[in-house]
């Protein structure tokens, strides 16, 4: 009996800096690690119900560095792309990020997302602006997800809403799904389709690796608004 091959598709590049109208997403940025422990630091409280626990070296100049260096090579090589949010009118400042992590290819072609914005800057739409513009460039034919997973807790009614007004849709509920701010937290599971996913020639077909169907875990700060 012949099989046929399932739609596979290689990993593109995305764009390293977004434009919005009111934020430049940047993402390939080696010296952003002193703006970014600034953004961490003053939004620890405003961020602790919805994160795990981190280490002290988390808040700290250094550890911020090195996570910005490795973000940087991680998006080089197509295996992540985080976002750092600066406003148009303060590009020195970062006032949040969008991260699509554990790139799945093969069969799956899935990202999870993850998506935070600086306390100060809530209720302005500027969350709904950047998603916007990721996952307009996780879906174009650079990268070519066929769809994007994001988890959050029922109690984040914000971070709900943000995703069903971009099209996400709720697919179910997983139970003491995470050990956040001292306890198991169950969360909620949403996805968006890319209408637009592009089917490769069957002579362009990488082949499938075993695991790439596996379920997707969320990533680092990856479940709150």
């Amino acid at each position: 009996m012949q099989v046929t091959p399932l739609p596979l598709v290689a990993l593109s590049a995305a764009q390293p800096v977004l434009q919005t109208a009111r934020l430049r997403l940047v993402g390939d940025d080696p010296h952003l690690g002193p703006a970014v422990a600034d953004y961490v630091v003053r939004n620890r409280a405003h961020f602790a119900p919805w994160d795990p626990p981190a280490p002290p070296e988390f808040f700290s100049a250094d550890g911020q560095a090195e996570r910005v260096l490795q973000g940087v090579a991680a998006f080089a090589r197509g295996e992540a792309f985080r976002y750092w949010l600066l406003p148009a009118d303060a590009p020195e400042r970062v006032i949040g990020s969008l991260h699509f992590s554990q790139m799945a290819r093969g069969a799956f072609q899935n990202a999870m997302l993850g998506y935070a914005l600086d306390q100060a800057a809530q209720g302005q739409g500027l969350m709904h602006e950047a998603l916007q513009a990721g996952l307009a460039e996780m879906f174009s034919p650079r990268v070519n997800l066929h769809r994007i997973q994001a988890a959050w807790q029922p109690s984040n009614l914000r971070s709900g809403a943000v995703l069903q007004r971009l099209g996400f849709v709720q697919e179910g509920l997983c139970r003491d799904y995470l050990f956040i701010n001292g306890a198991w937290r169950d969360h909620c599971i949403s996805a968006l389709l890319n209408p637009a996913f592009q089917n490769h020639p069957a002579g362009q077909l990488e082949e499938a690796e075993e695991g790439l169907c596996q379920p997707a875990l969320p990533s680092w700060r990856a479940w709150r608004s």
